[in-house]
């Protein structure tokens, strides 16, 4: 089962481009998107080198265990890519701007 299958929820439209991290959360769990560059050797790895640079670094959150992942956007969901191999998607209508304290 794809982790980000697990975060679908009813909020808000996402922005294509952000200033703050987009979230989505689902219980206890939660998937983080940043706005910078992925950096995760052991993610890229895993994907197409012509599609490196589309990729955003990623966090997530399931089940109490955190995970590191890249993503990129695409017209309706944000694709990602997880430290293991697993991919999932998040649709934009799940992301929600993490308002700073």
């Amino acid at each position: 089962m794809l982790r980000s299958v697990v975060l679908c929820s009813v909020i808000a439209i996402a922005p294509a481009a952000f200033a703050n991290d987009l979230v989505a959360r689902q219980g206890g769990d939660t998937i983080r998107l940043v706005n910078a560059a992925c950096t995760s050797q052991e993610v890229l790895s895993r994907v197409a080198p012509q599609l490196r640079a589309q990729f955003r670094a990623a966090q997530a959150t399931v089940d109490g265990r955190s995970y590191t992942a890249c993503w990129r956007m695409t017209p309706s969901a944000a694709h990602l890519v997880y430290e293991d191999g697993d991919q999932g998607i998040v649709p934009l209508s799940a992301l929600k701007p993490q308002l700073s304290a």
